[in-house]
């Protein structure tokens, strides 16, 4: 058996564990991958068989074979376990059951017990008989002679064996099968069961003892393949069958029939639970009691009743006198008769004896039922965990218990599984609803289809944010079909979905020591509430996390039949309360819980009170950590007096600030937290904002950037803190989608508030986000607040942003009056304060205990570090497991922002078994080294409270990192150890996170937005070891493991690809490419990485042909050629792909198609053949255009002919797509864009001056270049010029494109100059020359152009002229161009010299190109985000007349030229740089009004003319006259600075 799956039973195995015993066994790596992508887990594994491993998994006839044999194997014993039972077979089968040897051996290799009850499939429980009889559990009878006692028997279970009379009161044991009796009609199993009754009945008589008689308990004498005493079961479908059977009474005794229907008990029907069927059978149990004043000096004799065949009728034998002789009932042999008589007597004075000592037995001591409970409750501490959670199991409750349920309300319940159906109306749910937020939700709602994972599950159920309510057996007020079900419908319909929802629950959600189940028995006990705590039981590998709490003894008894058989009785009385009052149950319990029952919190409002926050309320906002006023005053004062000190050390000593630090500071009951110059600041900026100001926008943001661990998250929250009484603050979690967030926040600006426009602000703390999730919630946040109308200047939200950054300095200059900078480096000032609060802190703590802060105090100096960890790893055991551990935290926190390893996965690691809950974190905490307590800090997930470990600070872990490793061992050898760490990589619980802190650590690139240093190529651990460990092969073979350990992952294949190319090994490149591409053929990033490869090696290949020094041939070239247009062919293949992507946007495919055309245009250009010659470029253009071939390179390429025929073609609709793409959206990356991973191989930076180099490039290779030249020196050109090399020119002079002319506006070099020789080569009278469409928008962009360069110029067009022209554009709308539509717009804007007529008929013709633009937007925008929409506006309505009309966009550059950029935008956002006199002398206002949110322009008579607003928030929310700046963008015109008319 492989390693990883010892110990474990083969139902318990993981896929992983599965996957290495597939290795064991000799199974190929391709047939283990698809078994494990196919979910193959060790109970799959036992249902397997051949039609689905062909058929679904699509494996050969062979490994099929294989695996079924040897699956086969490992659940059949081996022969020395065959022939061991064949040497026991003789044996009695008590002694087959007491012998654990067998048993040891059949279970060591085969399914275990368990399997019968926890698996779903019907075939997976026809375990072997053998199994059966090696794998009992024992269970106690019923109480004996005890009415309304409600017990249950669970099938296969064992009785303690038959037995004799012991002390004759407590009763003696007699089991029948009935099996065949139970087949026979009414009469024959009556007589069969009368005979057995009296025949008992009268024996234990006799002899004065107690007895009981069981039916449908097997006795192994007669019943072969079963042990003695196993609880099997009869059918009974009629009772009254049983009860009449006992009339032979009367007929069976000739003397004292009363007596003994006064010793003889009813029938008992004891019902049997069966985990693998739902037909109903119970155990028939008659008790016997012979009081000594009923049967005093009397014998019984008895005719036993008999059904003879011959007959056909019921006869009756001869009077027997009948005793228990041991464990059998026998007749009393004529030569003992006298002495039997003589000793009735004797008989009597014992039973007298026996009856009058049952008098005298001691009552049961007091048990100290409130401590057991607290106990329980709190794992042996001294308070209920905070961040533990606990799953409720509860039925039916009586009204006066509901009232009592404050204990309930105080703890963090995870789901509770209700079997009330009336409880959302009556009962606990009800109750529960008035304190908490909780969702609905049935057993079948934990069912996970194929492909959902965990995160997905969490997510769509809100799990860990609002308690989960499962309605276990129906509701009566859900109007969908859940109607409450009987037991064994219930068994039928529902038991699979109580187990798979334990199950996930379990072993995927909640890791094992995170989560405590209370059984809360309030009303008697019914089968499936057994089976939910038998699959609890199961899935939780024991009992010790499970409680029972029942007040009813007689509800308790059934509970603790069955549970005694699962764990024992000692477990199952150790982990009860049973006998305590709800109302004694939850004062006890108040005593340990940390918060104030009931307790009320606070929030400001607008008119400087508070008002009461409901928790329900608060909890429906659950993307939010709402802080109120009186945060933190629910705490009790027990649980501050024993716990102020450990929170205290644990911030000190590097932990998160909790707001129990603050609350202590400013009670005294510890030291104030230093309050650093940053917070002084980040307050000003706060207290700036916050006053009132006409100009105020909605939504303002304040940036604190921090280096990693310099305190920037204390900082941010110190202000939320002390802002809490003012403003109404929060904390955004993580990971919550944009809109549920801006939904709370709303929710939470406006709760209690009467008027939506008298509300206080709300400030929010983002944390560790990156700009594009900021932008989106300010958007978001913007829309909402537009929806409600509120009035312009009024501040609603301020973002507190904070974000990582190496330079936070460097941040904070850039907007000095937006952004904060907290850095290691300490101020005077502060150096001063933390000096003082170090000595105090000394006084009171070890430095060990508050070593960040000391660490803190020194200003984190790299001498510091250094010398603090050299001292740290003295004496270290390299060797030891826990140094390992170590190591790999070091790593994942040097490398991966925010990364730890769950506690979880370290127990894993060390191989710890702990046993006992309570002492989880003390055996843990024990298992490490001294080195390891100190720079190990413990962290608890704010969301799930799971438990994980990081080092205290990023600066050590770099340092411990560097020191540890010491000379000899590499950064490269350990993460190879860390990945190939299968104890580690194959632990469920944490796995998510885990391992996508590996492929952080491997994939993930360095960004200086993201706070990193650089912008790296790969990631930094790949980078240090190809440039520090100079190994590129190290790192190769890194990723090379982690593709295996990912199951081939191809995002690892294209890091592979990329490695290989940089390094130029292009064969394996392409390997690896083509890899990734053949997983994820649609990913248009990946096809990018795959044209990569080859655009690099036909840049080698080039590089190698010009270090020959040889003249350059079609031969020589030819391989060159084929790889760059293999290169084309795979970046059109990405282009069709982003086309069809519709949530990214990726030009990578178009700007690389022109790059490497470029390049190819280049290389062919150079042959010697087009070189040579004086009509070489002419030679050249021949064969690039025409089908001319010249005779050299006929042969050498054949291949390509057609392909580089239509290179001219490719190239010039791969500029014009990128030059439209430009035209609709803002251009310039800046720096704090997002990289994904995903991202294309190289970003262009400044695509518009990229478009212009290379438009004119592409115009050089295919006109004349002396022409071009020609022009540059204002000479004339040849006439004979065809328009073809005319429009050539115009490429290479930069007139090409739309957004290449544009580009002119603002680099101006030699512009006039430019765009008067461009507009030269157009025929003088363009409207004759019947221009294409595409001709005719860059004519009359180049005339638009050169006219806002120099108005003065005689060259450019009249606007009717241009007019003129557009008319020859399609009518049909759907036909034309976007920058056609565009410049229609712009010429057809009427003036205010038009008639209103012609005003009319040019608004006409403008609705018509608006209608369209907007609709081709719309498909060009996809379904990208807001913030990636940012529409760019080219030119604005000025006040000019004509084309002076135009005012283009870079004339604002001259005003806001002083600002940096992130200035700029702020003045823009803000409003502030519309109100310079600069901006009304230029442009002009235009008047319109606004209706329902929409502004109308004031224009067109017979219809309305809406406009869109650049800027929604400045739309007045009343119906208003206004004015506003027009601009025109590719998606129609729009509405800058919209003023209400006064």
């Amino acid at each position: 058996m492989a390693d990883s799956s010892e110990g474990d039973p083969p139902e318990d195995w993981t896929e992983a564990q599965v996957s290495t015993w597939l290795r064991s066994i000799g199974m190929k790596k391709l047939n283990i991958e698809k078994l494990y992508k196919a979910e193959v887990d060790g109970q799959v594994l036992l249902a397997l068989n051949e039609d689905f491993l062909e058929k679904k998994i699509g494996m050969k006839p062979g490994p099929v074979h294989l695996i079924i044999k040897k699956r086969d194997e490992l659940l059949n014993p081996h022969p020395k376990c065959q022939e061991k039972k064949k040497n026991t077979s003789n044996k009695s089968k008590l002694d087959q059951k007491n012998s654990q040897k067998s048993g040891e051996c059949l279970l060591s290799e085969s399914l275990p017990a368990q399997v019968k009850g926890s698996d779903e499939d019907e075939e997976r429980h026809k375990v072997p008989e053998e199994n059966i009889l090696n794998s009992k559990d024992d269970c106690k009878p019923r109480p004996f002679d005890q009415e309304g006692i409600d017990f249950i028997y669970v099938k296969h279970r064992v009785l303690q064996p038959e037995s004799g009379a012991f002390n004759l009161i407590s009763p003696c044991h007699e089991f029948k099968s009935l099996a065949v009796a139970i087949t026979l009609d009414r009469t024959r199993l009556q007589a069969k069961f009368a005979k057995e009754v009296l025949k008992f009945a009268t024996g234990c008589m006799n002899t004065r003892s107690n007895g009981t008689i069981h039916f449908g308990v097997m006795d192994s004498k007669e019943d072969t393949g079963y042990v003695h005493g196993e609880i099997i079961g009869i059918p009974v479908k009629e009772k009254d069958i049983f009860v009449d059977a006992l009339d032979y009474i009367e007929r069976s005794f000739t003397n004292n029939k009363e007596h003994v229907r006064q010793c003889v008990r009813p029938p008992r029907f004891i019902e049997v639970m069966d985990r693998q069927s739902s037909e109903k059978k119970y155990v028939i149990e008659v008790d016997i009691v012979p009081s000594l004043t009923i049967v005093k000096n009397k014998v019984y004799g008895v005719r036993l009743p008999n059904f003879k065949e011959a007959s056909n009728k019921v006869e009756f034998e001869k009077e027997l006198i009948l005793r228990r002789v041991g464990s059998k009932t026998e007749p009393v042999i004529d030569k003992d008769l006298s002495e039997f008589y003589e000793r009735v007597k004797n008989r009597d004075a014992q039973r007298e004896e026996a009856e009058r000592n049952r008098v005298f037995i001691a009552t049961d001591v007091c048990q100290d039922l409130g401590r057991k409970l607290t106990m329980l409750m709190t794992s042996g501490k001294k308070f209920i965990e905070k961040d533990k959670w606990f799953i409720l199991v509860t039925n039916k409750m009586n009204p006066e218990d509901l009232c009592n349920i404050d204990w309930l309300v105080n703890m963090k319940v995870f789901c509770v599984f209700d079997f009330d159906p009336d409880s959302k109306i009556s009962g606990l749910c009800s109750r529960y609803l008035q304190h908490h937020s909780a969702n609905m939700h049935f057993l079948q709602s934990y069912r996970m289809s194929g492909g959902t994972s965990i995160k997905e599950l969490e997510s769509h159920l809100h799990l860990f944010e609002q308690t989960s309510w499962i309605f276990c057996n129906g509701r009566t007020d859900f109007k969908g079909n859940e109607t409450p079900c009987d037991e064994m419908t219930w068994i039928k319909t529902k038991m699979t979905y109580l187990r798979e929802s334990v199950s996930v629950i379990c072993k995927q959600i909640l890791p094992k020591g995170t989560f405590q189940v209370i059984f809360l028995v309030t009303s008697p006990v019914e089968k499936p509430f057994l089976h939910t705590f038998y699959e609890f039981f199961t899935d939780m590998e024991g009992h010790e996390d499970i409680i029972c709490i029942c007040e009813s003894e007689e509800n308790f008894q059934k509970w603790q039949s069955f549970a005694e058989g699962s764990c024992g009785t000692e477990t199952v009385n150790n982990s009860s309360v049973v006998g305590m009052k709800m109302s004694h149950i939850n004062a006890t319990l108040q005593h340990v819980q940390t918060v104030k029952p009931r307790a009320i919190k606070y929030l400001p409002i607008f008119v400087k009170g508070t008002c009461h926050l409901e928790t329900n309320l608060e909890e429906q906002m659950y993307s939010l950590e709402i802080l109120t006023v009186n945060h933190c005053d629910e705490t009790t004062e027990n649980f501050i007096t024993e716990e102020k000190e450990n929170i205290e050390r644990q911030f000190y000593r590097g932990g998160r600030i909790t707001w129990l630090n603050f609350w202590l500071a400013e009670h005294k009951y510890v030291g104030e937290v230093i309050e650093r110059d940053a917070y002084r600041e980040t307050s000003t900026l706060l207290k700036d904002v916050s006053k009132h100001n006409a100009d105020q926008t909605t939504v303002n943001i304040i940036n604190v950037y921090h280096h990693p661990g310099s305190g920037g998250s204390t900082v941010a929250r110190q202000v939320l803190w002390n802002n809490r009484k003012d403003l109404r603050c929060a904390v955004v979690k993580p990971s919550y989608p944009v809109a549920d967030v801006a939904r709370h926040a709303v929710e939470l600006r406006e709760y209690e508030e009467k008027d939506p426009q008298r509300c206080l602000p709300v400030l929010l703390l983002i944390e560790d986000s990156d700009k594009e999730y900021l932008d989106d919630l300010r958007n978001e946040l913007e829309d909402a607040i537009d929806a409600r109308q509120i009035h312009d200047g009024t501040l609603c939200f301020i973002l507190l942003s904070c974000r990582r950054s190496h330079n936070p300095e460097k941040r904070c200059k850039e907007s000095p009056l937006q952004n904060v900078s907290v850095t290691h480096k300490l101020s005077a000032e502060e150096k001063r304060k933390f000096a003082g609060k170090r000595k105090a802190l000394e006084k009171q703590y070890e430095p060990q205990f508050i070593l960040t802060f000391v660490l803190m105090s020194e200003g984190f100096t790299e001498k510091y570090v250094q010398k603090f960890v050299e001292h740290l790893l003295q004496d270290i055991d390299h060797q030891s497991v826990v140094t390992r551990l170590i190591h790999y935290v070091a790593l994942l926190n040097t490398y991966v922002q925010n990364s730890f390893i769950s506690q979880s996965h370290c127990e894993a690691l060390l191989a710890l078994t702990i046993h006992l809950e309570r002492f989880r974190q003390h055996e843990f905490e024990k298992s490490l080294s001294d080195q390891a307590k100190l720079v190990f800090l413990h962290l608890r997930d704010d969301k799930t409270h799971i438990e994980s470990i990081r080092i205290i600070h990023p600066l050590v872990a770099k340092e411990i990192l560097q020191q540890l490793l010491g000379p000899k061992q590499t950064q490269s050898s350990l993460a190879m150890d860390l990945l190939r760490e299968n104890v580690l990589f194959e632990h469920r619980f944490g796995r998510d996170e885990y391992l996508s802190f590996l492929r952080q650590l491997f994939i993930r690139r360095a960004r200086i937005s993201k706070g990193d240093k650089y912008d790296s190529f790969f990631s930094p651990l790949v980078e240090h070891v190809c440039e520090n460990e100079k190994s590129p092969d190290k790192a190769i073979e890194l990723l090379k493991e982690a593709f295996e350990c990912f199951h081939r992952d191809a995002f690892f294949a294209q890091q592979l690809a990329r490695l290989h190319y940089t390094y130029e090994k292009f064969e394996e490149a392409k390997y690896w490419a083509e890899t990734a591409a053949t997983q994820q053929p649609n990913n248009s990033y990946i096809l990018d990485t795959k044209g990569q490869v080859y655009r690099k090696w036909f840049q080698a290949k080039c590089k190698a042909i010009d270090n020959d020094n040889k003249p350059k041939t079609p031969q020589n070239t030819a391989d060159a050629v084929e790889t760059a247009l293999k290169a084309l062919d795979c970046f059109q293949e990405c282009e069709r792909a982003a086309d069809a992507d519709l949530e990214h946007v990726n030009s990578s495919g178009y700007f690389s198609e022109v790059e490497v055309g470029c390049s190819l245009l280049k290389l062919i250009s150079s042959l010697q053949i087009f070189t040579n010659r004086t009509s070489g470029h002419a030679e050249c253009m021949k064969y690039l255009l025409t089908d001319y071939i010249p005779k050299e390179a006929e042969d050498a390429w054949a291949p390509f002919h057609g392909h580089l025929k239509k290179l001219h073609k490719t190239m010039q609709d791969a500029l014009e797509w990128i030059s439209e793409d430009l035209s609709y959206f803002q251009t310039e990356i800046g720096p704090d864009e997002e990289e994904t991973c995903e991202s294309p191989e190289e970003k262009i930076s400044h695509p518009l001056a990229w478009l212009a180099k290379k438009s004119s490039e592409y115009g050089k290779y295919f006109s004349e270049a002396y022409s071009a030249a020609l022009l540059q020196h204002d000479q004339s050109i040849p006439a004979n010029l065809t328009s073809f090399q005319k429009r050539m020119i115009i490429y290479h002079l930069g007139g090409g494109n739309v957004t290449s002319i544009l580009s002119k506006l603002t680099d101006q070099r030699d512009a006039v100059c430019l765009l008067e020789g461009i507009l030269s080569l157009y025929p003088s009278n363009p409207i004759r020359a019947r221009f294409g469409q595409r001709d005719i928008v860059n004519y009359i962009v180049t005339h638009i152009s050169l006219n806002c360069l120099s108005p003065q110029t005689q060259k450019v067009a009249s606007l009717k002229d241009l007019q003129e022209l557009c008319r020859q554009i399609p009518s049909d709308k759907k036909k034309c161009l976007p920058s056609a539509l565009f410049l229609i717009t712009l010429l057809f804007w009427p003036e205010d010299n038009d008639t209103d007529h012609e005003k009319e008929t040019k608004y006409e013709i403008v609705q018509s190109a608006v209608e369209y633009l907007e609709k081709g937007y719309w498909s060009k925008i996809k379904d990208i985000p807001r913030r990636k929409r940012r529409l760019y506006t080219h030119f604005f309505l000025g006040n000019g007349n004509g084309l002076d009309k135009i005012v283009h966009k870079r004339n604002f550059d001259r005003i806001t030229k002083g600002f940096s950029v992130s200035e700029r935008r702020l003045k823009w956002f803000s409003g502030e740089a519309w109100k310079m006199p600069e901006i009304a002398t230029m442009l002009k206002r235009v008047s319109g009004w606004t209706e329902n949110g929409v502004v109308y322009l004031e224009g067109p008579q017979k219809k309305k003319f809406s406009i869109l607003p650049i800027y929604v928030p400045s739309v007045p929310h009343s119906n208003e006259n206004i004015t506003f700046y027009l601009g025109f963008t590719f998606r129609g015109p729009v509405a800058c600075n919209i003023l209400k008319n006064k």
